[in-house]
């Protein structure tokens, strides 16, 4: 085996929905403004029963279903979160755990906020790749409406709370193209999680202008190393942040043909679980032949970016 592949997906978002006109009676905001400005119409929200484990478990649950597989098929378990409030267990062994796995998986939670799933894709690859893994599942679960300020309008319209799962195998064929990653360390504090209670804040202007500006270019560049050009995508699927980032960003990366996630308008931003969430419902849909080209680009917190072009399961 020389590469790795995605072979199945799942998505879970808890089933209480808040709208923005109920955040309107919350804050001081309107349905106008947030679409105008975010394009959000709808966020899913997590009760105190729904910790970022219980939304990893479910979303994992689904995706090993899909595959056809037991979760004693799996040798590697990646949890992508920077919203667990506990330390240890850690987000991969409580998982674990509630799936009843008995085969000493290796278990790792990584925390690069909301290009965690895309960095967690990679390191699976890399894992099977050298053949530290031969399956792996490849989570991204964040429960952003616990952190959330609900007196800052200009956050607490953005977030929302979901799950998405990978199960990647070895392949013959490298299916999961190489990562293109960074970071701008000097521009961290833009995105900030701090505090104790940890509270999420942003300087959104700042995050706009990089992203709208420098993210082009490297996505083109994850393409480049794919060996293959933005017109061939039948999908782009980025970090689910903001509809006024992302649509303009997938028209300058020129992937004209294809099919675009705006998965944000019904499901606000949930960090490291939107870019699993968003490709799941995709494929779910139909939207996406399988074996087509789709670019992943995450990128947020640390002004930390990860993208990398994959074979639609």
């Amino acid at each position: 085996m020389t590469g790795s592949r995605v072979v199945a997906l799942g998505h879970y978002q808890p089933a209480k929905v808040l709208t923005n006109e109920d955040l309107a009676a919350m804050v001081d905001t309107n349905d106008e403004w947030i679409r105008s400005r975010v394009g959000i119409k709808t966020r899913h929200i997590a009760g105190p029963e729904e910790p970022v484990d219980e939304l990893a478990f479910q979303a994992a649950g689904k995706a090993l279903a899909n595959a056809g597989l037991s979760p004693d098929d799996i040798d590697l378990v990646l949890v992508a979160t920077s919203t667990a409030i506990d330390r240890s267990p850690n987000m991969a062994a409580r998982v674990a755990a509630k799936l009843g796995m008995s085969s000493a998986p290796a278990l790792m939670d990584i925390n690069v906020v909301c290009s965690g799933f895309t960095h967690a894709l990679a390191t699976a690859d890399h894992a099977i790749r050298s053949g530290s893994a031969t399956r792996a599942l490849v989570i991204g679960s964040d429960k952003m409406t616990e952190i959330t300020d609900w007196t800052d309008r200009t956050t607490c319209v953005l977030t929302g709370d979901g799950a998405g799962a990978a199960v990647v195998e070895a392949s013959e064929e490298p299916d999961i193209g190489p990562v293109l990653w960074g970071s701008v360390p000097e521009m961290g504090h833009v995105v900030r999680i701090e505090g104790t209670p940890p509270v999420f804040a942003q300087e959104g202007q700042s995050v706009y202008r990089w992203t709208t500006s420098q993210l082009p270019a490297l996505a083109r560049k994850a393409c480049e190393k794919a060996g293959i050009t933005p017109e061939e995508l039948a999908g782009v699927v980025l970090h689910q942040a903001n509809l006024r980032i992302i649509e303009p960003l997938a028209s300058k990366i020129g992937a004209v043909n294809a099919v675009v996630a705006r998965d944000v308008v019904d499901s606000g931003n949930t960090s490291a679980g939107s870019i699993p969430m968003a490709l799941s419902k995709l494929v779910e849909r139909g939207e996406i032949p399988s074996g087509a080209p789709v670019l992943l680009f995450g990128f947020g917190g640390n002004l930390s970016y990860a993208g990398q072009v994959i074979r639609c399961p």
